[in-house]
């Protein structure tokens, strides 16, 4: 399990190791075909800024060369705000004061409905707050089988599960889990989750091996950038990626790295991230892994997910509604997170189009495997 493995690596010293970098390491890094950890180190530093130009055009020639002109299109649809967790950066924590809901299944099918009136989408991402006994294993298969005949690609962002429970999710027609580990820094991880399942680091952490084991088709994964040292958490999560690729190399995989914005409840975010700096951190993970899909959600602003279409980025949320019911009305419940890009599909889309790219709705389907 890659708690075993983490426990090699000392945060302090992988920060210092980080900083220690200089514009030699950063150029030795740019001349290989194939990164290494401390090459990606190198590339994620301070040392690197002034290379971030010759980095755009290395990141944009492989993303070419594996992706070609085309941008995947997927929307989310949350099911339920209900949670058991505590985080205290998350608009869901089951300590806050506002609407719990949960769709039912007849409320999940109109939601389905009115997603496919916004566009040909065929990649949904299904949503959900940690809360076992309302939105669990038996509600998301169902969920999963009402959400089937609407899309050929489903994906879950939920809570972490048993193996045999992935197993069954993808025999009742899952594709991919999406799972953020939020932090790898497990001395500070209890201190934003501090009570339920969510509170439990291996558990957490180890989730990844149990989608790899369950034979998952595709695994998104990724860390809050505004919890602990960015630089750091990314470089414990390039080690995360290059251990499930060795372990479960018949899966696909996925990374995102979502900027932290004020929470319900008043958190604030204990690191700013800049525009400059995400697209440097996008451009290093591109060189150091030529496969990985980087994605976009509205979280960002157009313009900025305009311009990092063409130099890394391969997909992107578009319509989004980040809370229950929110395509068929406008509900009372809160959102998970504040849309910065709230354009319709069709506007990014036709974005997408008019800077020489296509826009891909579907691009697996498991009867080719």
């Amino acid at each position: 399990m890659f708690s075993d493995e983490l426990k090699k690596y000392d945060w302090d010293a992988t920060t210092r190791q980080i900083m220690s970098m200089t514009s030699r390491d950063v150029e030795a890094a740019l001349t290989k075909e194939h990164l290494d950890i401390r090459d990606f180190m190198a590339l994620i530093s301070p040392a690197a800024v002034p290379y971030l130009e010759p980095m755009a055009q290395l990141s944009h020639r492989y993303t070419l060369e594996r992706f070609g002109k085309t941008i995947s299109l997927y929307i989310p649809l949350y099911v339920s705000n209900a949670c058991t967790n505590h985080c205290v950066y998350c608009g869901f924590n089951h300590n806050n004061p506002i609407n719990r809901v949960t769709l039912t299944l007849d409320q999940v099918k109109a939601e389905c409905e009115a997603i496919r009136r916004l566009g040909p989408f065929e990649n949904l991402l299904i949503v959900s707050g940690e809360f076992p006994s309302l939105n669990g294993v038996d509600y998301l298969e169902q969920v999963l089988r009402v959400a089937r005949p609407y899309f050929n690609n489903l994906t879950i962002e939920v809570m972490p599960m048993k193996t045999e429970n992935y197993r069954r999710l993808t025999e009742s027609g899952l594709n991919g889990v999406v799972c953020f580990q939020e932090t790898y820094n497990e001395a500070n991880y209890r201190k934003y989750h501090p009570q339920g399942m969510k509170s439990i680091f291996d558990w957490r952490v180890n989730g990844f091996d149990r989608m790899g084991q369950a034979g998952v088709h595709k695994i998104g994964m990724g860390v809050l950038i505004g919890l602990e040292d960015w630089r750091t958490d990314v470089t414990m999560m390039a080690r995360h990626l290059r251990y499930l690729r060795r372990n479960y190399w018949k899966t696909r995989y996925s990374i995102n790295f979502p900027r932290m914005c004020p929470a319900e409840g008043g958190y604030q975010p204990s690191v700013v991230m800049t525009d400059k700096e995400l697209a440097q951190l996008t451009f290093a993970f591109r060189i150091f892994d030529h496969d990985v899909d980087i994605s976009y959600s509205t979280r960002e602003n157009p313009r900025f997910r305009a311009n990092m279409m063409k130099l890394g980025v391969t997909s992107m949320s578009a319509g989004s509604k980040t809370e229950p019911g929110g395509y068929v009305s406008t509900p009372d419940a809160l959102e998970q997170f504040e849309v910065s890009d709230s354009r319709s599909p069709q506007a990014v889309a036709e974005e997408i189009r008019a800077l020489g790219y296509e826009a891909v709705w579907k691009d697996w389907d498991k009867i080719f495997d």
